[in-house]
């Protein structure tokens, strides 16, 4: 009973995540209204560090590596991390593995990412240059 619940979990989210591939592939953010647009940017009119993701997701997909880069350059690098992250888990699940990425499990990467993610969303919103490279582009 446990392999088939499991069995289950496995093809809906198979499911779940091949329809987001093609809802991103096939649906651009910058155009269509079924995308929900960053509250932080709605209430207070500042970049929130995640700005600009859909939009570069989008991009990555349809292989517009560098418009991709030009709209949240932080995501696109952290994309391969997360990919990894979230592998590795899916592995643990289907096979019931214990696989552990240590790097997660470092204070210091963990840290050190948050207060990157802090530093760049403090420096996409100054209007100086550079820091002016890293909002999102149109």
């Amino acid at each position: 009973m446990v392999k088939n619940k499991k069995k289950i979990i496995v093809i809906l989210l198979t499911i779940l995540f091949g329809g987001l591939v093609i809802f991103f592939y096939l649906l651009n953010p910058a155009k269509d209204s079924y995308f929900v647009s960053c509250p932080i940017k709605f209430t207070t009119g500042f970049y929130c560090p995640g700005c600009g993701s859909q939009r570069a997701i989008h991009e990555l997909l349809h292989g517009n590596f560098k418009q991709a880069i030009h709209l949240n350059p932080l995501m696109i690098i952290s994309l391969p991390i997360i990919l990894y992250g979230l592998g590795i888990t899916a592995w643990n699940f289907i096979f019931e593995s214990h696989l552990r990425v240590k790097l997660f499990y470092n204070n210091l990467f963990v840290f050190g990412y948050f207060g990157v993610v802090v530093l760049y969303w403090i420096l996409r919103n100054l209007p100086y240059y550079p820091f002016n490279l890293l909002a999102p582009s149109n």
